[in-house]
């Protein structure tokens, strides 16, 4: 039986990419007939297997990468423990998984580190949507690297699939929220608060909650801050400022698409708004967001189950490397309201 062969070794002896190897095993048009050839030639003498994914295996084992934000964030290090809380559980099922975290304030440098990984069998990503990293996704994916979003997608790129919640439902259902909880009959403000984000899961968390109070609750008008710095020192200065510059009906809910929230009901008790006339709604359930709960700060935090989303997105990637038909088939997690009273 002919020995398998990966789309890079075939690459490598044709003298082509292996986005060419790939349209040509594939049929796709585009290639000329000369360089078709070659390829069908160095195929041939590699051994005439039929190419495999990703380099040939030597034991059962699988080597996984987490791939997270270099940047020090509470929902980036929550996954960051999640991962490392699941290595008995990956030990199991013949998983070896790493954690790296890249730098994402320079694109090329991300996506130069995401390249330095085409030796491993699989990677879950969790990154910014920007062109370099689509690119860096694509060029593994050509590799034979099978790669998957992890709760913010990279939509347009050639992952395989993105495990995490949905995140414009995420952003409707804080619109939900903070809509109800404002008076009917009069107009009112409410402040939707953002980072200068390029995830793809805080930008479509702003356009679900936009989306609702459009359509279901049009006598608020919404304040968007789109420049809440990370840092929880920062964004207290910089939502006191924005928050005392604003002009109009009362404030009556505040919406943080992001990190930072602390900072954000920092500035709102300076500037006596009321925590309780004013409802907040933010994301995850950090350390920080538990004490904002149980202390009244905070009215209600949208969660997903981390723990079941990175051992999910192991298991696709043993099952799309196993070939198993259907392995992209895998249920994402819901958004879950936290309050105060539904606290574990």
């Amino acid at each position: 039986m002919p020995n398998p062969v990966t789309i890079t070794q075939i690459a490598e002896a044709a003298g082509v990419s292996t986005a060419t190897v790939d349209r040509v095993l594939n049929n796709r048009p585009g290639v000329n007939p000369t360089t078709v050839h070659k390829v069908r030639e160095a195929l041939a003498t590699l051994g005439g297997g039929a190419p495999v994914r990703g380099r040939p295996r030597s034991t059962s084992n699988y080597r996984f990468a987490f791939v997270l934000p270099g940047t020090r964030r509470g929902f980036f290090d929550l996954v960051d423990r999640v991962v490392a809380q699941a290595a008995g559980e990956f030990r199991h099922q013949h998983i070896t998984e790493i954690t790296h975290r890249v730098p994402v304030g320079d694109p090329n440098a991300c996506a130069a580190e995401l390249m330095k990984l085409s030796d491993l069998d699989g990677i879950a990503l969790l990154a910014p949507d920007v062109p370099q990293v689509k690119l860096a996704i694509n060029e593994l994916v050509r590799a034979g690297v099978h790669v998957v979003t992890l709760f913010s997608d990279v939509p347009g790129s050639m992952r395989e699939t993105a495990i995490g919640a949905d995140n414009r439902a995420a952003g409707r259902t804080a619109g939900l929220l903070v809509g109800r909880s404002m008076p009917r009959d009069q107009a009112g403000t409410c402040a939707l608060f953002s980072p200068a984000t390029r995830y793809a899961a805080e930008i479509d968390r702003r356009i679900g909650f936009q989306q609702v109070l459009e359509e279901r609750f049009s006598h608020i008008q919404p304040a968007r801050f789109f420049d809440l710095p990370e840092s929880e020192d920062e964004a207290f200065d910089y939502a006191r400022g924005v928050l005392a510059a604003k002009d109009g009906p009362p404030l009556g809910g505040v919406y943080n698409v992001g990190p930072s929230s602390f900072g954000i009901a920092r500035a709102m008790t300076e500037l006596g708004i009321s925590h309780e006339a004013t409802m907040f709604v933010a994301h995850d359930l950090l350390e920080v967001h538990r004490s904002m709960l149980i202390s009244g700060s905070l009215g209600y935090v949208l969660h997903q189950d981390v723990h079941y989303a990175v051992t999910a997105a192991a298991r696709v990637l043993r099952a799309l490397c196993d070939g198993v038909r259907g392995a992209l088939v895998a249920s994402n997690p819901r958004v879950e309201i936290l309050t105060a009273e539904n606290l574990a």
